[in-house]
């Protein structure tokens, strides 16, 4: 495995990252916990030992653990507005903290038994083992962050033990090695059940939004990007022309087939600034920000053109060439702010009427909304 593999981890669904990011700084109980116990043990063994170097770590665990916690109320101050990239950087900082928080918490076990201080030991050894179920237990969902954490907790540990000339201390630091390796296996297992689910969870949500023949975004997903819309934005409503006579020809299979070829044309339109949803049958939509005034009207218009143009040249059905056309009625929103869901509605239904009196004046064709001013330009596509 390359290092920046294992360092990172990454999720190819920037979604499933930032939900797996998310759940380890829900562990601010768990770190408290640990951070609070391992300070008050840490101090119990320097003041009852009067050892300096009991309490040089003892001050080191209390500023690692102090750090680790400020980073866990910043995310949630940050969370809201983090990009993907951020979110992989909150990733890391939060393995630098836990990993630092090790290395303190290692260093008292290392410096127990370096002493022969068997009670300092034990106390030690309780708060490492504590320190690892508390990251199986939040932070096993991203285990790179688990095994390094863990690692650089136990290897002081096995290195102490091993230095001892008693047979058993040699015993146990084997047996923290064959520890580390329980925990990798169990730290993976517990990731890739987690990452299932959010998949599996991820799934359900894309097939609730999205058209099961096309691919394309559905009514709900546009609905939901429209209510969203900042700014002016280009509502197109486009119905195909001549798709029955095709579908009753070929059969139900190769109109399927057509209405895949339709919906990646339309995206090629659009572009990744914009996007086009499949409303049923053979209607779509694009909605797509353009400027204020002429300049939205004109960005508008282009795109119409653009698309049922797209829409007039040949397919392929059943390895024969076919012609179908399209009809389009166009709306650019007045108001800037996003629209209600009752205004929503309203801008489809005057959209879908200019549609609708495109292709009651022969197809084709384009429309302005009816409720547009009246001076605005209408046309002839075909061709």
């Amino acid at each position: 495995m390359k290092p920046a593999a294992f360092f990172s981890f990454p999720h190819p669904n920037p979604g499933i990252r930032r939900e797996l990011v998310e759940l380890l700084y829900t562990s601010l109980p768990q770190v408290m916990a640990i951070s609070v116990t391992s300070v008050c043990g840490a101090v119990a063994l320097a003041i009852l030992d009067g050892d300096a170097g009991y309490a040089i770590i003892a001050c080191l665990i209390f500023v690692t653990a102090a750090v680790r916690l400020s980073s866990l109320y910043r995310y949630k101050t940050h969370a809201p507005d983090l990009s993907d990239r951020d979110v992989i950087i909150w990733e890391r900082i939060y393995g630098i903290c836990a990993a630092a928080f090790s290395i303190a918490l290692g260093l008292l076990s290392f410096r127990a038994l370096r002493l022969g201080d068997a009670p300092g030991a034990w106390i030690a050894f309780g708060l490492s083992m504590s320190f690892c179920v508390g990251m199986v237990s939040r932070a096993a969902v991203r285990p790179w962050i688990v095994l390094l954490a863990a690692a650089l907790l136990l290897a002081p540990t096995v290195i102490a033990g091993l230095l001892r000339p008693e047979f058993p201390y040699k015993l146990g630091a084997v047996m923290l090695v064959l520890f580390w390796i329980t925990l990798r296996e169990a730290s993976h297992h517990l990731s890739t059940a987690f990452i299932d689910r959010l998949e599996a969870k991820h799934a359900l949500a894309r097939q609730a939004r999205q058209d099961f023949l096309t691919g394309l975004p559905n009514r709900a997903a546009f609905l939901s990007a429209l209510l969203n819309a900042r700014g002016h934005v280009a509502i197109i409503a486009i119905d195909l022309d001549d798709f029955k006579p095709v579908n009753d020809r070929f059969g139900h299979h190769m109109g399927d087939n057509l209405l895949q070829q339709v919906a990646r044309r339309l995206t090629e339109c659009i572009g990744s600034d914009g996007l086009a949803a499949r409303f049923g049958g053979d209607e779509f939509m694009l909605v797509r920000r353009v400027e204020a005034g002429q300049a939205g009207h004109d960005a508008a218009l282009a795109l119409t053109k653009e698309a049922v143009m797209a829409l007039s040249m040949p397919f392929l059905v059943a390895d024969l060439p076919v012609r179908i056309g399209a009809s389009a009625g166009i709306l650019v929103t007045e108001n800037t702010l996003p629209p209600s869901a009752h205004a929503a509605s309203r801008l489809l239904e005057r959209v879908d009427r200019a549609l609708y009196a495109a292709k009651r004046a022969g197809g084709g064709r384009w429309k302005w909304s009816e409720e547009e001013n009246g001076d605005q330009p209408r046309g002839d596509l075909r061709g």
